[in-house]
């Protein structure tokens, strides 16, 4: 089986919730089933500019032959404007508005688009639905199509330009229920071959040991974790992913409460949040470092309301680890719901009596934290999740168009 993953940007660099899913699909279908991967990816590293930082061509990466074109252009400047009136009111914007949009955001891959359509492989894969190389090519290619929306609920969801792109996927693979219940709301795919599918998580156990216990030190990236309890968030200090609102939250818990409870955000800055002595900026951290920090934390914090699945809670139960989410992020809620290994926030006080319970009674940290990991075991570990995955494959691949 040959399968040919169509990505805007694709690497071990990369950090980004569709980009990473994407990368640990390939590499362990690789690994695990020993099929021809390859990916069809731009030279671009930022997903606000599309500059093209990577060389063009071929290159290998875990056994994955990752093929990368040059951009014609990337996200245009009169994107934004454009946008920020389209998606004011997505539902009633024109078909012709909305393919500009698409165009403007980027990235415009012509070899990319010409890779796909010449393509001897089995199967397309896309993912996400949002970009240009999605967008432009899966209703052109001859060979079978499967799309991960990774979609959550987002006004650009709403433009109308997307139901022709769900329209030509032979087959549908969804993270969570409530992205799937989403895009059948929305979209009419009820005949559609779908997969409830999720993404592997690994077994911090079995990993080479970077754990670090309750009140040691940890520094990384340029900054410093006392030898403090503290709560964690992992992945992107963007104000879209929430990181703002959290470091509002928790500056108003530690003037409250004083102690010594600290808040650490680890991951790549784009909005830093303002200087607070009890607020720790670490930039991003390696992999050890991240099981690290997730092992050391009294909790994981997932202040975002747009996630399709969210990998970094996943990995937080997978260390023990209890999490609290942002109620109006309805994957994530879903996930503390089928697990009953987290809480919810959805104000100063739910997150006030949220963080109290988790790090002041060690019995409820346990507890929330064995029923995130028993979760996790169930249904997310890898082999259990690419048998499944590659049967799905077969049998988009097995029914005729």
């Amino acid at each position: 089986m040959k399968v040919s993953f169509v990505v805007p940007r694709y690497g071990p660099s990369i950090i980004g919730g569709a980009e990473t899913a994407a990368r640990l699909l390939a590499e362990h279908l690789v690994a695990q089933k020993g099929w021809e991967v390859e990916v069809l990816t731009s030279c671009a590293e930022d997903f606000v500019t599309w500059a093209d930082a990577l060389s063009e061509g071929p290159d290998v990466i875990n056994g994955v032959t990752v093929r990368r074109f040059r951009s014609e252009s990337g996200r245009h400047p009169s994107f934004h404007p454009l946008s920020a009136s389209l998606l004011a009111d997505p539902a009633n914007a024109s078909l012709d508005d909305a393919q500009r949009w698409v165009d403007l955001q980027g990235p415009v891959v012509p070899g990319l688009v010409d890779a796909a359509v010449r393509t001897d492989a089995d199967v397309l894969v896309f993912y996400p639905y949002l970009y240009h190389p999605t967008v432009r090519v899966i209703d052109r290619v001859s060979v079978p199509t499967i799309l991960h929306p990774a979609a959550h609920d987002e006004p650009a969801l709403r433009l109308p330009v997307f139901p022709a792109v769900f329209a030509a996927a032979d087959g549908l693979v969804f993270q969570t229920s409530a992205e799937r219940a989403l895009v059948q709301e929305l979209f009419p795919v009820a005949t559609h071959r779908q997969l409830l599918l999720g993404l592997g998580v690994d077994d911090p156990d079995l990993l080479p040991d970077g754990g670090v216990e309750e009140g040691t030190d940890v520094s990384s990236g340029g900054g410093a974790v006392r030898a403090d309890p503290y709560v964690l968030c992992l992945g992107r200090i963007d104000r879209h992913k929430g990181t703002s609102l959290l470091a509002d939250l928790f500056a108003a818990y530690a003037d409250r409460h004083g102690g010594s409870l600290r808040l650490v955000l680890a991951g790549p800055v784009i909005d830093a949040p303002p200087p607070h002595p009890r607020i720790d900026v670490l930039g991003p951290v390696t992999d050890v470092e991240k099981w690290s920090l997730l092992r050391g934390a009294q909790a994981l914090v997932s202040p975002s309301a747009w996630e399709a699945f969210s990998l970094v809670v996943a990995e937080a139960w997978s260390a023990r680890t209890p999490v609290l989410v942002n109620a109006a992020c309805a994957a994530t809620v879903e996930h503390c719901r089928r697990s009953g290994g987290g809480l919810t926030f959805a104000g100063y006080g739910e997150f006030e009596a949220a963080i109290d319970l988790l790090t002041l009674d060690d019995r409820a940290r346990a507890s929330f934290g064995h029923r995130g990991r028993r979760y996790v075991d169930q249904w997310f570990r890898w082999p259990r999740v690419i048998d499944r995955y590659a049967a799905f494959i077969e049998s988009v691949v097995g029914t005729p168009r």
